[in-house]
């Protein structure tokens, strides 16, 4: 497989100029305009001959200049689309097209990129802008397409490592996963997948509300080696998961990071905020910007459903998971069929107002990886209507004793969530009309969801799409300065959804802090509160907390009611856990309950096998699992 460069070339000798991999896709340049404008038929034979995801793309010496390249889309794409941005990546052949109304720049079959492709010879590829500004896409594209050549040089390494000979006799030696956290606990989720060839981690969170070395995975045990790490695959962008991944890259990792496009600006901006958070709290930041610049510039992105090799003994695909934008189950396929893995980080089996549900048929299956955040004999939630209508009963009542509801979230998913069913809560006047308040990193995740309308649910994106957007309705109001969440603090009966989830840091606990005192407030909380955290202390019934504010230790009385609404949570619970365990398809010869506290992750292992009779292991951190 090494000199599969050499073998396509070779199909190809007088047209090719050079080829590169770019992860595990192949791309050829060709020097001839006439084979690149017409070459449709031979580019399938190869696809067929050699089972790989081949390109083709012309030679830079022949592209059209930069400035005639963007006459030529502006004058072929209608005023319609909205044009918002133009990108070359001259290294690579492309050129970036971002639009409001993407599909008028795509044109009927495709024949206004076909134009634009045969009169400029670049490659073009079609972003959507998003309708909410967001900077931090904004920034992620330009940081992708600032320094060309070092991308296709990083993603032309990872296709050498891929494509490298391999033994496929090795894999019947073993194959086996470490768990450096996440096991028999919610945070810090990390697991340590092996073969004799090959080392991937999947996830690398941090515990928010942990204290000293319970806050991070074990990455100072004998079996991991930075230096030896191939590759990570992010399963979602909530911190817990990925939060400690742009320390690896401060301490030397360079591999690729395969993770869907939402997922990969997301974590972006949650790991920017945890800096933040630390300059506040007058901590010093374990990671720096320059450092989650660097995960973003080895990020590999995939789509939903599409396979790719990641190793030389192992490919991988990402399902939606039905937890968050871009969140994913992952599949991977180990030593050529050798034995299939299932991962499915965080996920919904229940279709939401956001996501469609987690997908639950996979090709192949032999181990599953499963979470259990909600897997305990007390965890059935209620139906999900229900859990609707008791959240704006709660609102209802407390604005009418001119109170304030907090309400605590986590900003990609959750939020979101909320902010639908408050929004339809008001159109058809279930809920009086008051100011409904977005603070923290709330309205920029929002902009990203307005980026990537293909991950959300069918009823969603058709509204996006038709530019009825529902997360810029007039019903909410941004709070983005000091001086703005003093006016809201300090005004009438409101609604407040700000960030974090825990309160741990973030803008919720400014908010708690002044609306605790108060019994005609309430503060709702919608998920899942950590052991140790402020949030599950409250939510616990505690009478009084000691916080933190500006430098000085203070007692804060908790007056306000207390309300928690579990069947709003973006976790599955208990009933479908069960109902996924049972569903899936093929069915797992070995089910691992893995981020969920003891008890549920033991409730949870026990059920699943009087149930079904299948192998169920509860694996406590560090501990190692053989799976063939």
């Amino acid at each position: 497989m090494a000199d599969i460069l050499k073998d396509i070339q070779k199909e190809l000798p007088k047209v090719i100029s050079s080829a590169n991999f770019e992860g595990a896709n192949i791309v050829l340049y060709t020097n001839d305009i006439e084979f690149f404008k017409d070459n449709e038929g031979k580019i399938k034979e190869l696809v067929n001959k050699f089972k790989k995801r081949i390109e083709l793309r012309a030679d830079e010496k022949l592209l059209k200049s930069e400035e005639d390249t963007e006459k030529i889309i502006r004058e072929t794409v209608p005023k319609e689309a909205e044009l918002t941005a133009i990108l070359f990546d001259s290294q690579r052949s492309i050129v970036v097209i971002e639009a409001k109304r993407p599909g008028l720049v795509i044109g009927k079959s495709g024949l206004i990129l076909k134009e634009i492709k045969d009169n400029s010879l670049w490659i073009p590829q079609i972003q959507r802008s998003p309708a909410i500004e967001s900077k931090i896409t904004e920034n992620i594209r330009d940081v992708l397409y600032q320094n060309n050549n070092t991308r296709k040089k990083f993603l032309n390494s990872v296709g050498k490592k891929i494509y490298k000979e391999w033994n496929p006799e090795k894999v019947e030696e073993w194959i086996r996963i470490t768990f450096l956290g996440g096991g028999r606990q919610v945070g810090r989720s990390c697991f340590l997948l092996s073969t004799p060839q090959t080392k991937i981690l999947l996830d690398c969170g941090i515990n928010v509300a942990g204290k000293g070395k319970e806050k991070f995975p074990y990455l100072d045990v004998s079996e991991f080696k930075i230096n030896e790490l191939d590759a990570i695959i992010l399963s979602h962008a909530h911190l817990d998961h990925s939060g400690l991944i742009p320390y690896l890259f401060k301490m030397g990792y360079r591999g690729p990071v395969y993770m869907t496009a939402p997922t990969r600006d997301v974590s972006a901006l949650l790991a920017l905020d945890f800096i933040g958070v630390a300059y506040k709290q007058a901590a010093a930041p374990l990671f720096s910007s320059t450092d989650i610049k660097e995960m973003v510039k080895h990020t590999i992105c995939l789509e939903y459903n599409e396979v790719t090799d990641i190793a030389p003994d192992m490919r991988i695909t990402l399902y939606n998971s039905g937890h968050a934008l871009g969140s994913s189950i992952v599949h991977i396929n180990i030593g050529n069929g050798a034995h299939n893995l299932i991962y499915t980080g965080d996920f919904k089996f229940l279709k939401s107002q956001l996501l469609e549900r987690a997908v639950s048929n996979f090709p192949r299956l032999e181990t599953m990886i499963i979470e259990s955040t909600y897997g305990g004999k007390n965890n059935v939630l209620p139906p999900r209507k229900e859990a609707e209508d008791q959240m704006i009963n709660e609102i209802k009542e407390t604005i009418g004793q001119g109170g304030k509801v907090l309400i605590p979230e986590l900003g990609l998913g959750r939020a979101q969530e909320t902010m639908l069913i408050l929004a339809e809560a008001m159109k058809n006047n279930s809920l009086p009309k008051v100011p409904i308040y977005i603070d923290g990193m709330i309205w920029d995740i929002n902009g990203i969801h307005t980026a990537y309308p293909d991950f959300l649910n069918s009823l969603v994106r058709k509204e996006v799409f038709q530019n009825n957007n529902p997360f810029i309705s007039e019903v909410f109001q941004r709070v983005g300065s000091a001086a703005e969440r003093k006016q809201v603090i300090e005004g009438g009966p409101c609604v407040v959804l700000a960030t974090s989830g825990m309160l741990v840091g973030g803008a919720s606990v400014e908010y708690f802090r002044h609306f605790s005192i108060n019994k005609n407030n309430k503060i709702c909380f919608v998920c899942y509160q950590g052991p140790g955290s402020l949030g599950r202390q409250v939510q616990d019934g505690v009478k009084e907390v000691r916080m933190n504010i500006e430098g000085k230790e203070e007692n804060i009385e908790v007056n306000m009611n207390v309300i928690t609404i579990d069947g709003l949570t973006s976790h599955a619970g208990r009933t479908e856990l069960l109902d996924f365990a049972n569903k899936c398809q093929p069915h797992p010869n070995r089910i691992i309950i893995v981020h969920g506290e003891q008890s549920r992750c033991l409730d949870l292992a026990s059920s699943i096998y009087k149930l079904q009779h299948t192998e169920t292991n509860v694996p406590r951190n560090l501990e190692t699992i053989r799976l063939r």
